[in-house]
């Protein structure tokens, strides 16, 4: 354990809020600004999907590298050059002409947002005791929970009224904060490192974007066959990744990690549970924009009490872990969670907005217990070396269901209206009951925890 200052012990949790804040405005932004770009760019709504997709899929993939680096050339040397990256990539969005080109642009910055919030992540894993770790977790978030709050709001008044080029550029200045908090609070911590498993990293990359592909490819008309054979193939690398681990001294991700109970449980329902929970942000401001017609700024007002939901449970959170345990907590709150996605489908008349707002802030108020508890519970058992390679392979897993679930939820709003000729709105209200459902289910997963799992966290 790290001895730290005063001053950093007290602010350092700044760092990842500053780092949070960053990347969480820049997805709540981007989502609300979908149409307008769209409609600039010359491309559908319904089709923007990858300008988001491409930066997820970025983060899963270049992560694991990120834990390496901060072993290897130190945590503070990789957390400033990430800030750099990531600010070098807004400017290249920002100034994208084609949708292509924004794409590519989206994953030069995915490469900086890959070594910014895991690394940061990491720095508080390495500097603070294991009892403090929920606390200092739960209050480094309080600030960045503030983002989408913001983001939805700032994103639909900047396309509304100014350009979407500005929902890019707004990201330098936090940039310079970032720079100058991590030059001063970061300590400059190394793990000793082997050789990077540069065979795993490359049967793990092309295996993600193997299954991200074929869900996006095989609901395409016409092409379901090349999906299926891209799943075939990514099935096929995950068993060589699995097969390259067990013979390798260091892999990208040691096998045995999953040996450590908590951690599997973790893992795997974070995977499942987020597929559901991550199509919703992607969609929800499409159907207030392009099904209800609300203006950029009204549906961002109406994505607000999303975050309101989110911070004010905030203080709840670790009192609630400690009354009932993680394992019921995580049971019954996947359950409400399916269970609003499905309320969601309900809507069907623009002039029923008010209805919404109770409901998007219980959402937002359970998608905040969900994650602090899910990551918590995931690492919390994890010692040494272990801290490294499990914390980037739960940051790698969460994005790869962000970039799952939202090519999953457009690959099936797309199937509806294209293959099965629904309007846009049943679409839209059947894509959601299918992503309750699944989100419902995810929730069974976390039977296999103990009551008294998680009991030394708090």
């Amino acid at each position: 354990m790290v001895t730290l200052t005063k001053t950093q012990d007290k602010y350092l949790p700044y760092v990842l809020a500053v780092a949070l804040f960053m990347q969480i405005l820049d997805a709540t932004i981007l989502n609300t600004s979908l149409p307008q770009m769209a409609q600039a760019l010359g491309e559908s709504p319904l089709k923007m999907q990858w300008a988001v997709i491409s930066y997820a899929l970025t983060l899963a993939i270049f992560i694991p590298i990120s834990g390496f680096l901060a072993d290897k050339y130190g945590t503070r040397r990789v957390f400033l050059t990430a800030i750099i990256i990531f600010c070098v990539g807004s400017l290249l969005c920002a100034a994208s002409p084609t949708l292509n080109l924004l794409i590519g642009s989206r994953i030069v910055q995915g490469i900086g947002g890959a070594m910014m919030t895991p690394v940061a992540r990491l720095i508080l894993v390495k500097s603070y005791p294991r009892n403090k770790l929920l606390t200092v977790m739960n209050f480094a978030v309080i600030p960045a929970l503030i983002a989408p709050l913001v983001g939805p709001l700032l994103g639909g008044y900047i396309v509304q009224y100014a350009s979407w080029h500005w929902i890019f550029l707004i990201n330098i200045p936090m940039g310079v904060v970032g720079f100058i908090m991590g030059k001063k609070l970061v300590p400059a911590l190394f793990e000793d490192t082997k050789r990077l498993d540069w065979s795993g990293f490359i049967l793990f990359a092309a295996a993600a974007c193997g299954l991200t592909l074929a869900v996006e490819v095989g609901s395409q008309p016409g092409h379901g066959l090349y999906g299926l054979l891209l799943a075939l193939a990514a099935v096929i690398l995950i068993g060589g990744y699995i097969w390259h681990a067990k013979h390798r001294q260091a892999p990208l991700f040691p096998l045995g990690l999953f040996s450590i109970r908590t951690f599997r449980i973790g893992i795997t329902g974070n995977l499942f549970t987020r597929l559901g929970i991550s199509a919703v942000p992607f969609l929800l401001p499409l159907l207030l924009q392009v099904v209800f017609e609300y203006s950029p700024s009204q549906a961002g007002w109406l994505l607000a009490p999303i975050a309101v939901g989110a911070i004010g449970i905030k203080p709840f959170v670790s009192k609630l872990i400690q009354r009932y345990s993680y394992r019921k907590v995580l049971v019954y709150n996947t359950f409400l969670l399916g269970a609003l996605i499905i309320v969601l489908a309900q809507f069907n008349d623009p002039s029923h907005w008010m209805w919404f707002i109770p409901i998007l802030a219980l959402m937002g108020a359970c998608n905040s217990m969900q994650f602090s508890a899910m990551n918590t519970i995931t690492i919390g058992d994890l010692q040494g070396t272990q801290t490294s390679s499990g914390n980037s392979l739960m940051a790698v897993n969460q994005q790869l269901a962000i970039s799952f679930g939202i090519a999953f939820g457009a690959a099936l709003l797309n199937l509806l209206r294209e293959r099965l000729q629904l309007d846009t709105l049943t679409a839209f209200q059947t894509t959601y009951w299918i992503l309750g459902i699944i989100t419902i289910l995810s929730g069974l997963y976390f039977l296999r925890l103990k009551p008294e799992d998680g009991r030394g966290l708090y």
